[in-house]
């Protein structure tokens, strides 16, 4: 989540090795964006070119851009893909049964969304979704569980509030790995698989597990039209390995013109971020008072409030900015523009925010990937599971570029009252615009 507050933009641009047709995009919070080119068929890939770029909320573009040194060509393949979503599956006609002033037709109008997967009230949680995703990925790219050296889960909506990636690696069997969390909305994914690369870059890793995850039907308001229509719950993963260095990495531009890329992995990435206006999409903290000694002292207890979104101003920021971004990371990717995309990825967040971008990019809906129709957005794991759909589905050949964007944008604050007392003031609601 995010625009124009902690908004996180991201580029990448990488080799993938899947065991079977794959072509990876991943996008930030802030429309990410992501072009991907890979080779391979039978069971072993050959390096597949993927170009991610995200979007900030401010990008000069207007001067050409040239790749930028450190942010390209990094040692790290996509290798596995997997995901996993909840059973229980709640329809636009559940919603408007639920007394809403909505329809079937009005959701799906405005959103592009019929249906989306949400975790109940068992056991079975988000470190399970996590845990499934990254199990199912480790099979797909044919890697033991004790070959992983990183496990990073990239969640703002964990069963543990100090953290699930520990119990996500515990559980699939990454005895030898270090875990940990990272926080970044929709964005998420795409920092993690960037900070996953990085590890591998230096040589202190080779295989990695990345999932992206997350829970939000746990955090709307479900008597809030315009927010609980839109979000599902669910976790992708991808297990990236550390690539041998290409023979000549002196020229990114002449590796990927001339499919030369070898083992270089991720050609190149770009991150933004921007923490103004927080409160345009945020899910804050909610203190209460508690009272101690009779009052001699005053503690807060920790609880959240509801998901809040200016839809009209997520909307904006996400169809202007995603292109000026995609241009930084085309470059450190040394691609010239988008007529080299084959396919667009974008956060599965809203169809009318995929169609005006595609629109601006010169591409056709006919080209952009989507599974928002069943999933909803997913947050943190939008990305890795329309990814995970794309490719064992075939939908994506050999030789294919994709292009992805995260639209994600996230706003995090905590609310506080400025007139002395503890608690945080109450949150008017309102209608706002759906975006």
């Amino acid at each position: 989540f995010f625009i124009r507050v902690m908004v996180r933009a991201l580029a990448l641009v990488f080799h993938l090795a899947f065991q079977t047709t794959v072509v990876l995009s991943f996008v930030h919070l802030s429309p990410g964006r992501l072009t991907t080119r890979r080779i391979s068929s039978g069971n072993i890939w050959s390096p597949g070119q993927v170009a991610l770029a995200a979007t900030v909320e401010e990008v000069e573009t207007s001067a050409p851009l040239t790749p930028v040194p450190g942010k390209s060509m990094l040692k790290a393949r996509a290798v596995g893909v997997g995901a996993a979503t909840p059973t229980q599956i709640i329809s636009n006609a559940d919603i408007a049964a639920m007394g809403l002033d909505t329809s079937d037709e009005w959701i799906a109008s405005r959103t592009g969304i019929s249906n989306r997967k949400v975790l109940d009230t068992s056991p079975f949680g988000l470190r399970t979704l996590a845990s499934q995703a990254a199990a199912e990925a480790l099979e797909h790219a044919g890697v033991d569980a004790s070959e992983v050296d990183l496990v990073i889960v990239a969640t703002s909506t964990p069963d543990d509030l100090f953290g699930d990636a520990t119990s996500v690696a515990h559980s699939i069997g990454a005895t030898n790995a270090v875990a940990f969390d990272l926080t970044a909305a929709c964005s998420g994914f795409l920092f993690g698989l960037v900070t996953g690369s990085q590890f591998l870059e230096t040589g202190a890793y080779k295989t990695a597990v990345v999932v992206g995850a997350d829970a939000l039907s746990r955090w709307v308001d479900w008597d809030d039209r315009n927010v609980c229509i839109l979000f599902g719950d669910g976790a992708g993963s991808v297990v990236l390995q550390s690539s041998p260095a290409s023979d000549d990495s002196s020229s990114v531009s002449s590796s990927v013109s001339s499919g030369s890329m070898g083992g270089s992995g991720l050609l190149g990435f770009a991150l933004h971020s921007n923490g103004g206006d927080y409160a345009k999409l945020c899910l804050p903290y909610k203190p209460l008072k508690r009272a101690l000694e009779g009052g001699k002292h005053e503690v807060s207890v920790g609880q959240y409030e509801q998901v809040t979104m200016e839809g009209k101003d997520v909307y904006t920021f996400a169809t202007r900015k995603v292109p000026e971004v995609l241009k930084e990371a085309l470059a450190n990717a040394g691609m010239q523009d988008a007529s080299e995309v084959d396919w667009l990825l974008l956060h599965q967040a809203n169809i009318r925010i995929m169609e005006t971008v595609a629109k601006r990019l010169g591409m056709p809906m006919e080209k952009v990937l989507t599974n928002l129709s069943e999933h909803g957005n997913t947050s943190a794991g939008s990305i890795p599971i329309a990814l995970n759909e794309a490719v064992k589905s075939g939908k994506v050949k050999k030789g294919d570029i994709i292009a992805a964007l995260g639209l994600g944008l996230g706003f995090r604050g905590v609310r506080a009252s400025s007139s002395g007392d503890n608690a945080a003031p109450k949150m008017k609601k309102k209608k706002r615009p759906l975006i």
